[in-house]
């Protein structure tokens, strides 16, 4: 499958709005479709590999996931994105399709408030524990002292 292929397959996916040019393919899905999408990426695209996960904080307009797989074999890669919508801090976690978006939803959720639901072990992972709010939040008091830290 090459990346035009790909392309072809992705329309036939519901309400996915697919964009790029080559073999750079940036898919959008709703929240709800997030992780079947995911699956449909590495089980019908064959993108095997996960390469990263994060989030954008659109202000008003909500977060927004991201997250790159790619397929080695073709090569071609996936950029899936989703928005969240105004005040919601939920998404399904993507770690029962790829293990390794395991330590990258904790990040997203450390440092953005995602909680993803259904992630075995979702806790900090590079603040502590008594650390309070959410650093990359654009609502985030950059000026409030949290010891050693600042």
């Amino acid at each position: 499958m090459d990346a035009t292929q790909a392309r072809a397959r992705i329309a036939e996916f519901p309400d996915a709005t697919v964009s790029g040019e080559g073999s750079a393919i940036t898919v959008t899905v709703p929240a709800a479709q997030w992780t079947t999408f995911a699956s449909f990426a590495k089980d019908t695209l064959e993108c095997h590999f996960f390469s990263f996960l994060s989030a954008v904080d659109w202000k008003e307009e909500g977060l927004e996931v991201v997250a790159w797989v790619d397929n080695l074999d073709a090569p071609f890669s996936v950029l899936m994105k989703t928005r969240l919508g105004a005040g919601v801090t939920t998404c399904a976690s993507v770690v029962p399709v790829y293990r390794g978006a395991g330590w990258m939803e904790r990040e997203a959720y450390d440092m953005f408030g995602i909680h993803f639901e259904g992630h075995p072990d979702l806790r900090r992972i590079l603040l502590d524990d008594t650390w309070v709010g959410h650093p990359l939040l654009k609502s985030y008091d950059v000026d409030t002292p949290y010891p050693p830290y600042r």
